[in-house]
């Protein structure tokens, strides 16, 4: 099995039930978003749940107190809103898969890089550990998503272009 360094069985679990999830539809039949043509970067499920996480985590930073304004509130919003911004870049990158794999690898980064000022904000008492769990947990099902598609970016890059 191709595991990453350190993953749990709990963790590789629940990331095969996130990609049964992900290909349901409302009624629970497997497979039918996948008939979905996406033709732009907002289309894309990775997309729609870093934007909705990043807007969790914007309105979550409005607790932080004011003495956090340019340093822990401004860097979470900026690393939160980075994720999707490095999507939009990958898509755009589609052309070249080492370019297209180095933007998803930046949004991976950046989604890393918000599960750790979250965590900064809930050790500090800024945030719940609820509000942190959500959080944390809605970012390691993107990062999730993220390194299935930088596994296999010949299902993304344009086709002709694939080898350069």
């Amino acid at each position: 099995m191709n595991r990453r360094v350190g993953e749990s069985a709990t963790r590789r679990t629940r990331v095969k039930t996130d990609e049964k999830k992900q290909n349901q539809t409302p009624d629970g039949r497997i497979g039918e978003t996948t008939k979905k043509p996406i033709r732009h970067f907002r289309d894309l499920d990775v997309y729609q749940n870093a934007l909705e996480t990043g807007l969790r985590v914007y309105e979550l930073s409005k607790k932080f107190p004011d003495e956090e304004r340019y340093a822990l509130t401004d860097q979470t919003r900026r690393s939160s809103r980075s994720v999707c911004a490095n999507l939009a870049e990958a898509w755009r990158k589609r052309r070249y898969t080492a370019a297209f794999i180095s933007k998803l690898s930046d949004s991976e980064s950046e989604a890393a890089e918000t599960q750790v000022h979250m965590k900064f904000a809930v050790r500090h008492g800024y945030i719940g550990n609820a509000e942190f769990q959500a959080i944390d947990d809605a970012y390691e099902h993107i990062l999730g998503q993220l390194v299935r598609m930088i596994d296999h970016p010949e299902k993304w890059v344009i086709r002709w272009r694939m080898n350069t």
